[in-house]
């Protein structure tokens, strides 16, 4: 009888021995990573060799690049707004779209961005998400190869697709300065398959990576009333600035817009190109009129709103 039992004795010390073998061998390849998931980048790793490029700005499109005029005041205007949105409530990133095409969205994207990296010593961030009709890097001179299309696909890395501008510094009165602590993402190049890229939600894994290194995140949207891209990139955004343009989107469009971002908090609009707008009590900044970079209507206005 005690050989009976010392033998189902032994057999149960087995079974409980090979059952925590079993468990430990769960556990290690719980453990250990999955080689087909893509493994989160280090974002000090990222910024350690961002390409650097001889840019030519517009310096007619970049008004905020000058000494001093219409151009810089507006658009500190636009600045002090936009740090008094961050009283209210955490905010980085920050959506800029429109309506309709052609309303100064890339326009005002840029000079803004332009404007907080020449505040401060924080750095800044400008994304070209527009995989349809991409404007910043016309605006910039930069190049547009790679981008944010080529990550958004899987075929460049993070750290390859980011971008510095490689000339000096120089003073401001000579007609240009560099801003060396603004890092662009060009938009890439351009595809069919935009709406599938912006969809794939690598744009929020881009943003969470790098938003620790930054202080401030810029993106320029497709119009949301034309396509739905803007929509898909607001989810990566803590907030939507959006842009009209004075005499010539109706105030339909400019509802339509706001309703559409009605999920995400909306800054408010800036109103560009608005003719005789009266100064007293007013914002304004320099603005030409295409939105593409201004037009010989150079003495046109905008109004800030």
């Amino acid at each position: 009888m005690s050989r009976i039992y010392e033998a189902l004795q032994r057999a149960d010390l087995e079974r409980k021995g090979v059952l925590a073998a079993t468990g430990e061998q769960f556990a290690d390849q719980a453990d250990a990573p999955d080689s087909d998931e893509p493994q989160p980048v280090r974002a000090e790793a990222v910024l350690d060799n961002i390409a650097q490029y001889r840019w030519k700005p517009s310096l007619a499109s970049l008004p905020t690049l000058a000494e001093r005029g219409v151009g810089v005041e507006q658009f500190r205007s636009l600045r002090s707004r936009v740090y008094q949105a961050r009283y209210e409530g955490p905010m980085k990133t920050i959506l800029v779209s429109s309506g309709m095409p052609s309303e100064g969205k890339s326009f005002v994207t840029a000079n803004l961005a332009m404007s907080l990296a020449r505040n401060s010593v924080n750095n800044i961030l400008l994304i070209d998400a527009d995989l349809r009709r991409p404007t910043l890097h016309n605006l910039l001179g930069a190049p547009n190869v790679p981008g944010l299309s080529e990550y958004l696909a899987g075929t460049a890395e993070l750290n390859s697709v980011m971008q510095r501008d490689l000339t000096p510094e120089i003073p401001i009165n000579a007609g240009q300065r560099t801003i060396s602590n603004l890092t662009f993402i060009p938009s890439g190049r351009c595809d069919d398959n935009a709406s599938e890229l912006v969809a794939n939600h690598r744009i929020e894994q881009l943003i969470a990576t790098l938003s620790p290194c930054f202080d401030w995140i810029l993106i320029d949207s497709p119009p949301v009333l034309a396509v739905t891209d803007a929509l898909e990139l607001a989810h990566a955004a803590d907030a939507v600035l959006l842009v009209a343009r004075g005499a010539r989107t109706p105030y339909a469009v400019a509802q339509r817009t706001q309703t559409a971002f009605s999920n995400s908090r909306i800054l408010g609009f800036v109103l560009n190109d608005v003719k005789n707008a009266p100064r007293r009590g007013s914002y304004y900044y320099y603005y030409g009129g295409k939105e593409d970079g201004p037009d010989k209507r150079q003495k046109d206005h905008g109004k800030q709103g």
